[in-house]
């Protein structure tokens, strides 16, 4: 485990982050702090979802960091919160110096362990909504390739659907993210800050759900075209199998069944081959008419 005490002032606000602690060091705290104990399981848990959780002497809260390497990758981070202490746990390396350089800034407003906090949600919220601008911009050149003429390539198309299962795993950690921001607020001074975190999380989820939409019409549409280019190759091969059916019936008829007129000679040839091309042409023709073919 790593544990970084990043404030410490005399005003009594501490910081502590935790980087992949053991169920004992962290029961260690919880015990200093008066944790509850419901909490400490939580945050030993992986994959809990988003959310903000009352404790009589702290609050619980468990938000995701996203980053994007070939696909997004979440970072689970819990933070115990209590009026003199912030303790933030995650199993992964994560860099909150973005959040040390706004404690440090002086120009940031009272509020002690709340301003903290507030500097860390607006941290998540935007690795969250730079991811879903990615993905956003990534689905440009799906687009492109995908209204082309005919359906889509295959990789094309897996690579619409990868980027559809990204959008919603990235939507399970935002969608609860404006509820959990505006259920923070207890400061009047800090109110703006924490609407201002909220209108962010709804930001990057209307571009989530703008973009999970936007696929998906994408998607489906690729899928009537395949449809379409289906019926017309199936209507060329019926197409082509009445055209071969017409000879097939007449050598038959006068092959196998009796024999034709001019049997046996040169002008009973003409007129059968004749015969064949007028009516395959004739059928053709028709059907070319139709679109068909």
């Amino acid at each position: 485990m790593t544990t970084r005490r990043y404030v410490d002032e005399p005003s009594g606000v501490l910081w502590y982050d935790l980087d992949d602690p053991s169920d004992e060091e962290l029961r260690t705290l919880a015990t200093r702090f008066d944790l509850h104990p419901l909490a400490i399981e939580d945050a030993l848990q992986e994959h809990e979802r988003p959310k903000l959780d009352h404790y009589e002497n702290h609050l619980f809260l468990n938000v995701y960091a996203v980053e994007f390497d070939e696909q997004p990758r979440k970072t689970g981070i819990s933070a115990f919160i209590t009026p003199q202490a912030l303790i933030t746990v995650h199993r992964e390396p994560f860099d909150m110096q973005p959040v040390l350089d706004r404690w440090a800034d002086g120009e940031r407003p009272p509020g002690g362990v709340d301003f903290l906090v507030y500097a860390l949600l607006d941290l998540v919220v935007d690795t969250q909504y730079r991811i879903a601008q990615r993905i956003d911009e990534a689905m440009d050149s799906v687009e492109d390739r995908m209204l082309g003429d005919g359906p889509a390539p295959r990789d094309v198309r897996r690579h619409g659907f990868t980027l559809r299962r990204h959008l919603a795993a990235l939507r399970r950690a935002v969608a609860p993210m404006p509820e959990v921001a505006r259920s923070l607020v207890d400061s009047e001074q800090l109110r703006p800050y924490y609407r201002d975190v909220e209108d962010h999380a709804r930001l990057a989820l209307d571009l989530i759900e703008h973009s999970r939409i936007r696929i998906t019409e994408l998607l489906d549409d690729d899928l009537a075209e395949q449809s379409n280019e289906l019926n017309v190759v199936t209507r060329k091969l019926a197409a082509w199998a009445a055209i071969i059916a017409i000879p097939t019936a007449l050598t038959g008829y006068f092959g196998q069944n009796l024999p034709y007129p001019g049997y046996e000679q040169w002008s009973g040839f003409v007129v059968s081959t004749v015969l064949i091309v007028l009516s395959a042409g004739g059928l053709y023709l028709y059907l070319k008419h139709r679109r068909w073919m």
